[in-house]
């Protein structure tokens, strides 16, 4: 066996070169990452504030008690639409009726009393000619038929009071709308001197949005006003949509109609009003709504894909391309995301090639190559990307 040495050394000096050969070569390095790119330029873009607000109806009245007395009776279901004039509540309407009997007696006996005072003086006039009576007693006769007449003009006041308040035993609704729950029952008794509340009547067909803008924006655009930067139509074109509490869209645009020009010293801010069709009662008193404001556009600013930017906690970033392809961090202000695009409104400049697709795979510092146009791995990110 000793013959077979030299080849097997032979063998084994020949894959240990081989095995040297192989370590000193270093494996290729992995190519750029392949993204999609953007380049930017400024426009005009929206300027969309978004607020929190309430819904209010458009009207509201509290029917109350006029007249003191006891309820008889509830004349409509609680809830239901109700018509400007219907009957809702009956009040016992039994010593109403006396006392407007009582004034009707009280203005008969004035009447009385007044047609016999007018008789004395014309029994007096032709006396007085022929001076069988003196002056004095003719002069006191039309005192008489003066005073009579006074007092029938107070006793037909009166007597309208008595009926006006017969009539307001009968409690109507001073406005169409929707009715809400009586807030009495049959048998209680009512106060108009307390205004005792009955029920509430709200008209929804049409409703009102509140919501405030804090001071220091306002000033804000206020200052954009004053430098061309932000144009805003007249005030009454100014649209507002809204977005529901379960996050749908509510589908009628409205307009604003009240802008406050003082500022809540509890709040900070300034009371706004939207006002809202409201067909299908799909809206709500007192209902929790996000209101998208369209005040004008803004000058300057620059819309990128929603996937371009990076959201943190404490801010928004893009990565954006130098002369040599390399990605860098760039922090941004981001405005309001419409149609699937965000709205930068400072961070950018015209120019500024950011990156759209492919971040996963990008690192700040690092070298990227940028897909071409139309190819597979671009798909319809690209073709996004170059809008």
């Amino acid at each position: 066996m000793s013959r077979f040495r030299p080849f097997a050394g032979a063998a084994g000096a020949a894959l240990a070169l081989l095995l040297a050969g192989c370590s000193s070569e270093a494996p290729p390095a992995p190519p750029p990452p392949e993204v999609n790119i953007v380049t930017v330029q400024s426009q005009a873009v929206p300027n969309v504030i978004e607020l929190p607000g309430r819904v209010q109806a458009y009207r509201t009245s509290e029917v109350r008690a006029r007249v003191d007395g006891i309820v008889e009776r509830r004349l409509f279901d609680e809830g239901s639409f109700v018509s400007a004039g219907k009957a809702l509540f009956r009040i016992d309407p039994r010593q109403l009726s006396a006392s407007a009997n009582a004034a009707r007696a009280q203005l008969a006996r004035a009447q009385a009393t007044a047609a016999n005072a007018r008789q004395v003086v014309n029994r007096y006039q032709p006396l007085l000619a022929d001076q069988a009576i003196g002056k004095q007693e003719y002069d006191a006769a039309v005192a008489a038929q003066r005073t009579a007449e006074a007092d029938v003009a107070q006793a037909q006041a009166n007597l309208e009071s008595a009926r006006l308040n017969l009539g307001y035993a009968t409690v109507t609704a001073p406005i169409s709308g929707r009715a809400r729950r009586a807030e009495v029952t049959e048998g209680a008794l009512v106060s108009a001197g307390q205004g005792t509340l009955l029920t509430t009547i709200e008209q929804i067909d049409r409703v009102y949005v509140n919501f405030g803008q804090s001071s220091s924006d306002l000033m804000t655009i206020r200052r954009d006003l004053q430098s061309g930067k932000l144009r805003v139509p007249q005030f009454e074109r100014v649209e507002v949509q809204l977005t529901l509490e379960d996050g749908s869209a509510y589908p009628v645009v409205g307009h604003l109609d009240f802008l406050d020009l003082s500022i809540d010293e509890a709040t900070g801010t300034a009371a706004l009003r939207a006002e809202f069709p409201n067909p299908t009662s799909a809206l709500l008193p007192g209902q929790f709504v996000r209101a998208r404001i369209y005040a004008g556009s803004r000058a300057g600013g620059f819309l990128i894909p929603q996937r371009a930017v990076r959201l943190a906690a404490d801010q928004a970033s893009v990565m954006v391309l130098d002369a040599k392809n390399v990605a860098t961090v760039r922090p941004v202000k981001l405005g309001v995301m419409q149609d699937g695009r965000w709205s930068i409104l400072q961070g950018l400049k015209s120019g500024d090639r950011v990156i759209v697709d492919g971040l996963q795979k990008v690192q700040p510092g690092q070298p990227v190559r940028i897909a071409k146009p139309g190819t597979a791995k671009a798909g319809p990110a690209a073709a996004s990307a170059k809008q």
